[in-house]
């Protein structure tokens, strides 16, 4: 029986003509599925259903998701970030609470960026947010010696504002998104030089689970908060409340930079 998938260009072009008709018409698409962006039940037969391809160095993987989840399309991760997610399809364990991936070219000694998600509460209503630190401070690129923290005035430069007080929400970023996908947080893209492909800002070494309460929150609006702040400013907070607290009191000594990006903007 046909199946109502959507095959984008670039995912034809990846498979080829042979397996997307195959796919379309019925042969080698599944009828139920579990969508790789909010890990709920699809059916190819019943609902609009995304193609989604995963494609590294050495793999490829295709997955399923809701068209109003995601849609179809090529999503190029590193090989490594490629088996963590094979490894998440087949119910392998991977790390939750927070991970990183280091700064290049920025911080002696390699800095890492911290990523803690979490549920915030704007206005009354809850929206999912990535919190990032780093774990040492950032200098500008090509400085050398006591040159200070520049990391909340590098992303002032690339558009994130600096929040005072969490009472509205910050302005979308253009070009910037967060790969969320096969219900795990995968990477913070930022565009590419001389508008090529993202490229990742920010990637996990393992993909980052969240909780339902974020997930569910991510899929209704299709948007995240991404709030930074300066090495020390944070910290490791074990809880939700205790982390806004700690975002307000950086927010109040001017340590806090914000941007909302969407959902799995990626080429």
């Amino acid at each position: 029986m046909p199946r109502m998938l959507d095959v984008s260009e670039d995912v034809r072009a990846e498979i080829g003509d042979q397996e997307a008709d195959r796919l379309l018409a019925g042969d080698n698409a599944p009828g139920s599925y579990d969508c790789t962006s909010c890990r709920t039940p699809g059916d190819t037969e019943q609902e609009r259903t995304s193609t989604v391809l995963f494609v590294g160095d050495e793999t490829a993987v295709l997955a399923f998701a809701h068209a109003s989840c995601i849609p179809s399309q090529v999503v190029k991760v590193a090989e490594s970030e490629l088996q963590g997610a094979v490894r998440s399809i087949t119910g392998e364990q991977t790390a939750a609470a927070q991970t990183g991936s280091p700064l290049p070219d920025t911080v002696p000694g390699q800095a890492v960026l911290g990523v803690t998600s979490g549920l915030i509460l704007i206005n009354g209503d809850l929206h999912p947010a990535l919190v990032v630190e780093p774990t040492a401070p950032i200098a500008r690129p090509g400085t050398t010696g006591e040159a200070g923290d520049e990391f909340l005035p590098l992303l002032i430069e690339q558009g994130f504002v600096p929040v005072h007080q969490l009472e509205q929400l910050p302005p979308q970023l253009p070009g910037w998104s967060v790969l969320f996908a096969m219900g795990r947080l995968h990477a913070v893209l930022q565009p590419g030089t001389a508008g090529g492909a993202a490229v990742a800002w920010w990637q996990a070494h393992q993909p980052l689970q969240v909780t339902d309460g974020w997930r569910t929150a991510a899929n209704k609006s299709h948007r995240v908060l991404v709030f930074a702040a300066p090495v020390g400013s944070i910290g490791q907070q074990p809880r939700e409340d205790l982390l806004r607290d700690a975002l307000e009191k950086a927010a109040a000594s001017g340590r806090l930079v914000a941007a909302a990006m969407p959902l799995a903007g990626t080429s």
